[in-house]
C-alpha cells in the first residue's frame, strides 16, 4: 500500500493542472483499495456548498453540476464534522441524501474524508461500494494521506483562478496564496524564478528566444554525458559485478535511443528552453517506470532521474546564458539563497517569495536589509508555472496574488502610491535625533553585513553599527577568508563609521548559514554545531579572525566585538582567553592593538537565567530575538508548516527580554536589541520601556522606528509595556500596539497604505 501511495502522490504532485490532479486521484484510488466509486467535492465557501468535480463510478454527466449544501448529506457531514465518516449501510443513516443525476442509489459502503489545509475544508474525497462495506483503518488512513496531498494543489487553484469556473464566477483570481511576512511592504512586478543548479525538479518552465542555440546545447550536454559514461563504465570493470556495470550500459543506450532524445528536442523546438524539456522528458520516462508493478523496474525511475541530473550538470555548464530580470523582478523559488537575490540588479528587483522560511529566516533579514518586500512560508507554491507571471505581494499580511484581477491590482497600485508618499514623509525625519518627547534618547544601530546595506541612509543616519556579520563575506568564498582578505573587510566598515562604535559579531555559521566549503550535516541544525560552537572548537579560524579585527581596528578605536551563540559561562571565559591570546600575540610581534569593548549575545534561554553571570564577564549585552524566539517557543523559524506559531511579540518572550534588562541594569551594564524585533516600529514603544540601551537594525527600519521614538514619551511607553506584559497572547499585545500607533497617526508603518 506504502508504494501504491508514493507513485499516486508523485502523479499528482506533477500533474500540470488541478484536474488532471483530481483525475489522477479518482482513477487511481479506485484502482488501490478495490472500490466501486471514487469522488471528489471541492467546497464552494461564498455559496455554503459542496460541488462534485471529479469521479470515476459516478455519471460524469454530474461532474460540476452535483451541489450539496455544508449541511446535507452525508458529504456535508463529512465537511461539518472535519473527520471521516466510515458507515456499512449509507442508506440506513438518517443524514443519507440521494441524489439521482449521480446514479448513486446502488451504492451502500461509504467512506468520507476531509480535505483539510490551515484548518479549513477545503473538499471531500469519497470512496462508495456496491455492498455494505465498513472500510478497514489502513484505507481510511490512505484516503487521508491523500487528501493532505491534494490540499495543496487545491490551495494553488483557488489562488490562481483555476477554480472560478465551478464556482460561477468569472475566471479571474481574487484570492490569494498564503505564507508569512518577511519584509513590510507592496509590490507590482513580475516573477523570475531562482532555482537552484543540477535540480531537475526545481526547473521552471521558460520560454526560449533561441531554440536553435538550446537544441545545440542540449546535444552538447548528451554528447558529454556520453563520454563521461564510457569513462565511469570503463573504471567500475575491475571493481563491479558484470550486472551492476549493465546501469551503465542502460543508460547508454537510453542516450543512443530516439525516444528520449528526440523527445526533449520536440519540446525545445515547441519554445520551452533546454532545462525546462529535459525535466518535462525525464519527468515522464521516470513516471512510467514508477507505474509498474515490478519492484526492481520501479527502482530504474530513480536511474532515470539521475541521468536527467546528469544532462542537466553538463547543460548548465555548456550553456551560459545571462537572465533578464525585468524592470520590476519578483525573486521566487521554493528557497532562495543569499547569493540569488544579490544576482538581482538592486534598482530592478521589487519583491521576494519564498516556499520555505519565515520572517526571521535568513534571506528576509536580507530583505529587510535592501527595503525589498517579501512574503516566506508560501506553502506549496507552484515555483515552476510562475515563471513571467504578473504578481502581488502584500509582505505586511504575508500574501501573494497570482495573476491578479484587475481590481486587486488597482487598490495594491493605490496602496503602493500611498506609501511613496509615506516615505517622503519618512524622509523628513533625517538628522533628527532619535529622542522621545519627554528627552530619553534611543541610539538607533544598524546592523550590516553586506556592502549593499551600507548605503547612505545607513551610514548617515545610524549611531554606528550594532551588529556587523561577519559570516557573509564567508559565505561569498570559496574557501575560508585569510587574514588579510579579513583585515581588508573589518578595516572598510570601521572606517566607514569611525569614530562611531562598530560591533563586529565573530563567525556565526550553522543553522540557516552554511558554507558550501565547510558543510555541516546535522539532523538539528539549529540545537547543533554552531556560532560561538563552531569558533572554539576550531580555535585556529575564531584566533585568525579575532587577530583580523584587532588589526583592522588599528588607528580607530571604535571596535566592539560580540560572541554569538552563548550558553554557558566557560564559553565565555575561554573566548575571552583566545581574544586576549590574540592581543598578546599581536602587541608581540608590533601592532599596536588595543582589546575592545567584548559583549555575549543572549539568544538562548539558559542565558536569559544566566544573565547576572554573563553580564559580570563582559562589558556589554546584546539580545538576538530572532533565535531567542525560536528557542523558546520551540519553534523552527525556517519551517512554513509552524511559522504561524513563531511571534517575537509572544508574552514569554516580552518577559524574557524584560527579565534580561532588569538584571542588566543591576549590574549597570548595557543592553540592547539586534535582533529583527529591534526593527520593527510596532515594537519600539516596549523596547523603549524596557529601558532598552540601544536597537539595532538594517537600514530600511531605521527612520520608521525612530518616528515611533520621537512619537511616544517614557511615560507613555513603560504604561504600554505594562499592559503588555499583562496579556496572555501575541494576538493582544498585537492589537494593542496596533491601537497606540493608529492613535498617534503611525498607523502606516505596520499596515498597507498610509
Amino acid at each position: 500500500m506504502l508504494e501504491i501511495l508514493h507513485r499516486i502522490i508523485q502523479e499528482v504532485n506533477t500533474a500540470p493542472d488541478l484536474d488532471q490532479a483530481l483525475n489522477v486521484i479518482v482513477r487511481r484510488v479506485k484502482e488501490a483499495i478495490h472500490t466501486d466509486v471514487c469522488s471528489v467535492y471541492l467546497s464552494d465557501f461564498d455559496k455554503g456548498r459542496l460541488i462534485l468535480q471529479a469521479t470515476e463510478g459516478l455519471r460524469q454527466s454530474a461532474v460540476g453540476r452535483v451541489r450539496v449544501a455544508f449541511n446535507q448529506g452525508l458529504v456535508g457531514l463529512v465537511y461539518e464534522r472535519a473527520e471521516p465518516i466510515n458507515i456499512d449501510e449509507a442508506p440506513a443513516h438518517p443524514r443519507y441524501l440521494f441524489t439521482h443525476e449521480t446514479g448513486e442509489r446502488r451504492f451502500h459502503g461509504f467512506l468520507g474524508v476531509p480535505i483539510i489545509q490551515n484548518r479549513r475544508v477545503l473538499g471531500v474525497l469519497v470512496v462508495r461500494q456496491k455492498e455494505p462495506r465498513r472500510f478497514d483503518d489502513n484505507e481510511v488512513t490512505f484516503l487521508f494521506t491523500l487528501a493532505a496531498q491534494l490540499a495543496g494543489a487545491i490551495t494553488h487553484a483557488r489562488a490562481s483562478g483555476e477554480l472560478a469556473a465551478i464556482q460561477d464566477r468569472p475566471r479571474t483570481p481574487t484570492r490569494f496564496l498564503e505564507g508569512r511576512g518577511g519584509s513590510d511592504g507592496v509590490a507590482l512586478g513580475t516573477v523570475v524564478v531562482a532555482y537552484p543548479p543540477a535540480d531537475l525538479e526545481a526547473i521552471p518552465d521558460r520560454s526560449s528566444e533561441d531554440s536553435a542555440a538550446e537544441e545545440q546545447a542540449f546535444y552538447s550536454a548528451v554528447q558529454s554525458v556520453r563520454q563521461d559514461l564510457e569513462v565511469l563504465g570503463a573504471r567500475m570493470e575491475d571493481r563491479l559485478p558484470r550486472e551492476e556495470r549493465a546501469l551503465f550500459d542502460a543508460w547508454l543506450m537510453m542516450l543512443d535511443g530516439d525516444s528520449l532524445v528526440e523527445q526533449t528536442v520536440k519540446r525545445i523546438r515547441a519554445g520551452n528552453w533546454a532545462p525546462g524539456a529535459l525535466r518535462q522528458t525525464i519527468e515522464e520516462h521516470a513516471m512510467a517506470f514508477d507505474q509498474m508493478d515490478d519492484a526492481y523496474l520501479r527502482e530504474r525511475a530513480s536511474d532515470v532521474r539521475d541521468l536527467g541530473r546528469r544532462i542537466l550538470t553538463h547543460l548548465q555548464e555548456g550553456l551560459s546564458r545571462e537572465v533578464t530580470y525585468p524592470d520590476n523582478t519578483i525573486l521566487a523559488a521554493e528557497e532562495i539563497s543569499a547569493m540569488q537575490l544579490a544576482e538581482v540588479p538592486r534598482e530592478r528587483l521589487v519583491g521576494v517569495v519564498s516556499a520555505t522560511g519565515s520572517s526571521s529566516s535568513h534571506v528576509a533579514i536580507l530583505a529587510r536589509a535592501l527595503g525589498v518586500p517579501a512574503v516566506m512560508g508560501v506553502v506549496n507554491l507552484p515555483v515552476g508555472r510562475l515563471e513571467g507571471r504578473d504578481a502581488v505581494l502584500d509582505g505586511y499580511r504575508g500574501r501573494v496574488y497570482i495573476s491578479p484581477a484587475p481590481s486587486v491590482r488597482r487598490e495594491y497600485q493605490r496602496l503602493a502610491d500611498e506609501e511613496r508618499i509615506l516615505s517622503t514623509e519618512l524622509e523628513a525625519l533625517r538628522s533628527l535625533p532619535s529622542i522621545t518627547q519627554d528627552g530619553q534618547a534611543m541610539p538607533l544601530y544598524l546592523n550590516t553585513g553586506l556592502v549593499s546595506e551600507m548605503s547612505a541612509l545607513g551610514t548617515e543616519e545610524s549611531a554606528g553599527v550594532g551588529l556587523y556579520r561577519t559570516e557573509l563575506p564567508f559565505m561569498v568564498r570559496d574557501r575560508f577568508p585569510g587574514e588579510a582578505v579579513q583585515v581588508a573587510n573589518y578595516r572598510h566598515v570601521l572606517e566607514t563609521f569611525s569614530p562611531r562604535p562598530v560591533t563586529v559579531r565573530t563567525l556565526d555559521i550553522g543553522g540557516d548559514k552554511p558554507l558550501p566549503y565547510f558543510p555541516l550535516s546535522e539532523s538539528n541544525p539549529f540545537l547543533g554545531w554552531r556560532g560561538i560552537r563552531i569558533s572554539l572548537d576550531h580555535p585556529e579560524i575564531f584566533i585568525t579572525q579575532i587577530r583580523a579585527m584587532l588589526r583592522a581596528a588599528v588607528g580607530f578605536d571604535n571596535l566592539q566585538m560580540l560572541l554569538p551563540m552563548i550558553s554557558r559561562v566557560s564559553e565565555v571565559d575561554d573566548a575571552l582567553t583566545l581574544i586576549r591570546r590574540a592581543h598578546d600575540e599581536l602587541q608581540e610581534e608590533g601592532y599596536t592593538v588595543k582589546m575592545p569593548r567584548v559583549g555575549a549575545m543572549v539568544e538562548v534561554p539558559a542565558a536569559v537565567f544566566q544573565v547576572e553571570a554573563l553580564a559580570r564577564r563582559v562589558d556589554f549585552l546584546s539580545i538576538g530575538t530572532n533565535d531567542l524566539t525560536q528557542y523558546l517557543l520551540a519553534v523552527d523559524r525556517n519551517n512554513s508548516n509552524v511559522a504561524e506559531i513563531y511571534d517575537d511579540l509572544h508574552p514569554s518572550v516580552l518577559r524574557a527580554l524584560n527579565h534580561v534588562a532588569e538584571q542588566a541594569h543591576k549590574l549597570d551594564k548595557e543592553v540592547g536589541v539586534c535582533g529583527e524585533l529591534a526593527g520593527k516600529p510596532l515594537a519600539a514603544p516596549l523596547l523603549l520601556g524596557m529601558g532598552m540601551s540601544s536597537l539595532s537594525m538594517n537600514a530600511g527600519s531605521l527612520l520608521r522606528v525612530k518616528w515611533v521614538i520621537r512619537s511616544f514619551s517614557l511615560h507613555e511607553a513603560r504604561d504600554l509595556l505594562a499592559e503588555a506584559l499583562a496579556c496572555e497572547d501575541a494576538a493582544d499585545v498585537r492589537k494593542l500596539l496596533g491601537d497606540a500607533l493608529e492613535n498617534k497617526g503611525l498607523g502606516g508603518l505596520v499596515r498597507p497604505g498610509k
